[in-house]
């Protein structure tokens, strides 16, 4: 047999593949649903040219009429980089969501892939999925009363003192602390009665330092550990009992509630206070929880809420808090050392961090919605994580997908209100209110081929501006927010898209909107722009030459620089007219004023560590502005708009302003009968 001559092989090699215009399809994945949103992803071979398309429609089960969601994203091998921490490369496919539906609602749902090339494969899938329910205390279990030690009233049955004690067969101290087995057992509740919970963690014994009487904590550290696992329809429940305030008191320790050892766990109705971190939930590499739930919980004092970095947690609940930190809440400051700030004389005094993150956890499925926080770092955040645990062989268990941050309101951080950073796809960040951020209120940093959608967002009195983009993120949607200072970039994005925004400079920075991208298919239109007065250099869009589809240069990965200096082809504009006729870009859009508004003008920058009220501003359209009807219709997002065309910005005018914070509490659920039936029987 002869051998190929090496020049032939050589020819051979330096001919570059055939491109596959045509679509494969492949399996279409469905992410964990939430209360409100459905996310799918369906994987594709070929499309090379990008001209396929998949729609989605939907109908709640057992109804006639469809509606439509926004088109799938497309993904096309987009490379996320960050400094040696993340080489990401996104797969083929298609992804995106369906949000504000109905909890615990059965959908129908089709997705239809169209290609002028051909399609190779099923070219529709109709599934049916349901919503979660909102998790809530298991009827028919156990009910144990907790009351403080040292109280000496009436107690319902079985009574004990402390949590502890409820949880376990005994609450002993000293060398005993961990030798009692559970006595919780899934699906029973804890209703603890009004009073103070601290364990003096210092004290070598409860017995001894209480009179005999076992009390709160262990006594190495003051730490709860809840290490009995619930299921998701029987979580093990700490309830406030209803008849007063109940305060569990850290006495200053590191960590109060630890159930990194235990399954669906579900707090609701007390005050965590005096602590470091006050649930903790997971650790990296180490261990986690899954189907963490957190409902009307006052946490204050503390430097975090909830935290878990660990890939397997999921399906966490952290809804209607009250999140206040130890940062103060009369001055807007920042630990990063920029000016204005660096040059104060109490910079170094006042950098220091006090309290961390509100909230930060990892992993698919979870919800962070209706909170209010305010002093912390930063507000509610999915950690950064860093690649997903054996990527591309991730366990879809451990991808961070389906994540929904909604309706809740933050003010005074040091850093960011919102993190979307290292989310994979599906991620929704709708309808928040950020007041009184420094450095970038909103950040997808990165986004690992996305789709993440910030959609509704109010951003005001945030001297970065509005949004953090960084570390390269890939797949970000920005529909219908509106945003109070200049979008400005620290690195290149792929495959961002841009619509029916409220974007308005405040003086922060010279260009009103600078895009660097890497994909010359990121977009931008019907948007409302105010650049800075006086400003020669209010637009830029910058990217590789436009006969190319994209280009990742080497030295965005080769460079040892934070902040490389990608070799895109410079496009700088004086005014939106030439920056449109030049890029192609925001055809549509338009140039409004702070007039627009009812009353919120230019934010005053004198004094940038002055705090501006929630209340002191109203960002609603007036009358007649620009920015109403000026908009395009998008599926599933300005549905229902009341004029010619869907407005400019987060909110429509003449329509109810969104709730921002926690809700008004329900009227508390009864117990079963069964559940009072067993409440004084030993499991």
């Amino acid at each position: 047999m002869r051998s190929v001559p090496a020049a032939l092989l050589l020819l051979i090699a330096s001919v570059p593949a055939l491109a596959e215009n045509r679509t494969t399809t492949g399996e279409l994945i469905i992410d964990p649903p939430t209360l409100m949103a459905l996310g799918f992803a369906w994987e594709i071979q070929g499309d090379d040219n990008r001209n396929a398309q998949v729609t989605i429609a939907y109908r709640k089960k057992g109804e006639s009429r469809w509606s439509r969601g926004l088109d799938l994203l497309r993904l096309q091998n987009e490379q996320v980089w960050t400094r040696g921490a993340i080489d990401y490369i996104a797969p083929n496919m298609f992804a995106g969501s369906l949000f504000d539906l109905q909890e615990d609602t059965e959908y129908e749902v089709t997705l239809s892939l169209k290609d002028p090339d051909g399609v190779i494969g099923e070219a529709e899938k109709t599934v049916t999925v349901r919503t979660r329910a909102e998790p809530k205390p298991a009827s028919g279990g156990h009910v144990f009363h907790v009351y403080p030690p040292g109280y000496d009233g009436p107690k319902q049955q079985p009574a004990f003192s402390g949590l502890l004690e409820a949880y376990y067969m005994a609450a002993l101290g000293g060398d005993w602390s961990r030798a009692s087995p559970p006595r919780v057992r899934p699906g029973d509740t804890i209703l603890v009665h009004a009073g103070v919970y601290l364990s003096k963690h210092d004290h070598y014994s409860h017995e001894i330092n209480s009179g005999f009487r076992t009390c709160c904590g262990t006594p190495w550290d003051g730490t709860y550990y809840l290490t009995q696992d619930g299921t998701p329809d029987k979580p093990i429940a700490i309830v406030g009992a209803g008849d007063g305030e109940v305060i569990f008191d850290g006495d200053g320790n590191t960590v109060l509630f630890n159930v990194m050892g235990g399954d669906y766990h579900y707090f609701e109705g007390i005050t965590i206070r005096n602590t470091g971190t006050a649930i903790e939930a997971g650790m990296k590499g180490i261990a986690g929880a899954k189907g963490l739930t957190v409902k009307r919980v006052r946490f204050e004092d503390i430097g975090t809420a909830v935290h878990s970095d660990w890939s397997g947690s999921s399906g966490f609940y952290i809804a209607d808090n009250d999140m206040l930190g130890r940062e103060p809440l009369d001055s807007v400051f920042t630990w990063y050392a920029i000016e204005p700030w660096a040059s104060r004389p109490d910079f170094a005094e006042r950098a220091k961090m006090k309290s961390f993150y509100a909230v930060s956890i990892y992993g698919p499925g979870h919800v962070m919605a209706y909170n209010r926080v305010r002093g912390f770092h930063d507000g509610l955040d999915h950690a950064t994580y860093g690649m997903p645990d054996d990527y591309p062989n991730t366990p879809r268990e451990r991808l961070p997908a389906s994540i929904d941050i909604y309706n809740n309101d933050v003010s005074v951080v040091h850093d960011n209100c919102f993190e979307a950073d290292g989310g994979v796809r599906n991620v929704r960040v709708l309808r928040n209110r950020c007041f009184n951020a420094v450095l970038g209120a909103m950040s997808p940093q990165p986004i690992l081929g996305g789709p993440v959608y910030f959609i509704r967002n109010v951003v005001y009195n945030a001297w970065w501006g509005p949004v953090k983009i960084h570390g390269e993120p890939s797949g970000i949607y920005y529909l219908n927010n509106t945003y109070v200072g200049e979008l400005k970039q620290l690195t290149p994005v792929s495959n961002m898209h841009l619509r029916n925004n409220l974007i308005l400079g405040q003086g922060t920075q010279p260009r009103v909107f600078s895009v660097d991208t890497f994909t010359n298919y990121s977009s931008s239109d019907y948007n409302g722009f105010r650049p800075n007065p006086g400003s020669k250099d209010a637009f830029a869009w910058n990217s590789p030459p436009f006969d190319e589809t994209r280009n990742y240069y080497p030295e965005h990965k080769s460079t040892p620089a934070r902040f490389p200096t990608i070799p895109f082809t410079r496009r700088v504009f004086p005014t939106l007219q030439a920056y449109s006729r030049a890029t192609g870009q925001d055809r549509h859009s338009r140039v409004i004023d702070y007039d627009v508004f009812v009353n919120a003008p230019e934010p005053d920058f004198t004094d940038p560590t002055r705090v501006v009220a929630v209340d002191a501003v109203d960002l609603r359209l007036r009358k007649g502005s620009a920015a109403i009807d000026a908009g395009v219709a998008l599926s599933n997002v300005t549905d229902g708009y009341l004029g010619r065309a869907p407005d400019l910005g987060a909110y429509e005018f003449g329509a109810p302003l969104p709730h921002y914070g926690p809700r008004p509490k329900p009227a508390a659920p009864a117990l079963t009968r069964a559940g009072e039936a067993q409440a004084g029987q030993e499991p």
